[in-house]
């Protein structure tokens, strides 16, 4: 018969705790071994012609596939290979010219081991990622990467804990040097991540989100006042560009203008558009970010800007809730 759990708040807070102060004690352990191996395995993967290819199992197989993706996205072609799949054909992916990171706690995974041969006859650069320095997987490696720990926070010393913890902060050291060496900026990261908000804002141009054509508000100089403000409902944009009819801009009126014009209490039937728009109206070039739109409408308190072309030609407009439904902002 299974006895029902007993929970017991304060044991566990205080395991929690436990488990924090033993794993930063591990990466601190990490950070005082951290030696010139590392910088090796650093110039090592920026010089090989191939990829890193990062392989373990269980546990460690789950913090490889982590450390891939990290990698893969900030500049290091790399990807996850499962030792127990390499042994059956899989093996095919990896070639000369790439680097192996082999990641074993115990640097003995029967599947890791039984790839060794493999990897040796392809002479291909195997970076062994263990807590054992004296282990199978480290004897057979180029170079060594120690992520060893003095104990895990698992209350049995048993459950990979602090373990895959300094795995995990040894890959991310990985990859914090070589995108430094390899002078990853914001933009690379950008084109890693187009559908992340990142990507968004520094690859989305003003001309992919900007209304055009006849969803743009627009009047010449000599159109009637009602004419200008049927146009700016009729496209609800919230603005009325007024441009001659070459596409030279000349102005702008807003819902704003209209409503500080009606306050005055003036008749504004016998009005032109030229007599009542604003001759300074800001704008944005087609081609660039909409990032950069989103800052003049909020430097200025606007919330509608005209877009023209290379030439000053008026080609589009756009509004806060256009940045918004791209997720620009």
């Amino acid at each position: 018969m299974t006895t029902a759990p007993v929970f017991d708040a304060e044991r566990a807070l205080q395991l929690a705790r436990q488990t924090f102060d033993i794993e930063a004690q591990a990466l601190l352990g990490l950070k005082d071994r951290l030696g010139q191996d590392f910088a090796q395995v650093v110039h090592a993967i920026l010089n090989c012609d191939g990829r890193l290819v990062v392989t373990g199992m269980g546990k460690s197989g789950h913090v490889g596939r982590k450390i891939a993706a990290t990698l893969s996205s900030t500049g290091t072609p790399s990807f996850f290979l499962h030792p127990a799949e390499a042994v059956h054909g899989d093996l095919g992916m990896v070639k000369p010219g790439d680097v192996v990171l082999a990641i074993s706690n115990s640097g003995e995974s029967d599947e890791l081991v039984a790839l060794l041969p493999a990897i040796k006859r392809l002479h291909i650069t195997l970076v062994a990622m263990t807590g054992k320095p004296t282990s199978t997987l480290a004897r057979h490696a180029n170079w060594l990467l120690s992520s060893a720990v003095d104990q895990e926070a698992c209350p049995l010393n048993l459950a990979p804990t602090a373990s895959t913890t300094a795995q995990m902060a040894l890959g991310d050291a990985l990859a914090v040097a070589l995108l430094d060496a390899r002078g990853f900026r914001e933009d690379d990261f950008a084109r890693s991540h187009p559908g992340g908000s990142l990507g968004r804002k520094l690859l989305t141009h003003v001309r992919d989100v900007m209304r055009q054509g006849e969803a743009v508000a627009r009047v010449s100089p000599d159109a009637a006042f009602i004419e200008m403000v049927r146009e700016m409902t009729s496209k609800r944009l919230g603005a009325t560009a007024i441009a001659d009819a070459q596409g030279k801009l000349l102005g702008i009126f807003t819902d704003g203008d209209l409503r500080r014009l009606l306050e005055k209490g003036q008749d504004l039937r016998p009005l032109t558009a030229q007599e009542v728009m604003y001759p300074h109206p800001k704008t944005v070039r087609d081609d660039a970010l909409a990032a950069e739109a989103a800052s003049i409408m909020e430097q200025h308190r606007v919330t509608t800007i005209l877009v023209v072309d290379a030439q000053g030609l008026l080609v589009g407009a756009l509004n806060f809730s256009d940045l918004m439904a791209a997720k620009v902002i």
